[in-house]
């Protein structure tokens, strides 16, 4: 099992911004394409982005294309998530996730998960 740890939700007014982290001590980090999934109160897992495990392409769902920015510093064994103009439908449990065979991971089926970091944007 890979141990991943978020960091960084909160309570935003709409329009603002939150950084998400997601940190593991694995060492073998840079083999995982890592990803983020969130999920609202009363509704499914919801897939938000991924990145490729060097980091050199990412993917976005629509809704949050231009809003949010994902990230990694393979160094630092860390991936990222920068949310800008966040709006109350944003507002969810944010879940870090690894895919230890794919290059590229879209959607939600990863193979590693963290326990999730809450995100509250009020209107």
């Amino acid at each position: 099992q890979v141990q991943l740890v978020e960091s960084g939700g909160g309570l935003v007014q709409a329009g603002g911004s939150l950084r998400l982290s997601c940190a593991t001590s694995d060492r073998t980090f840079s083999t995982y394409a890592m990803g983020w999934i969130r999920q609202a109160p009363g509704k499914e897992r919801e897939f938000v982005a991924a990145i490729s495990r060097s980091g050199d392409r990412t993917y976005y769902t629509n809704s949050v294309k231009g809003r949010f920015a994902i990230s990694r510093d393979n160094a630092k064994n860390t991936m990222y998530l920068q949310m800008n103009s966040l709006n109350p439908e944003d507002t969810a449990v944010y879940y870090c996730a690894a895919d230890r065979t794919s290059s590229l991971r879209i959607g939600i089926g990863y193979d590693y998960w963290g326990q999730g970091t809450q995100v509250t944007v009020s209107s």
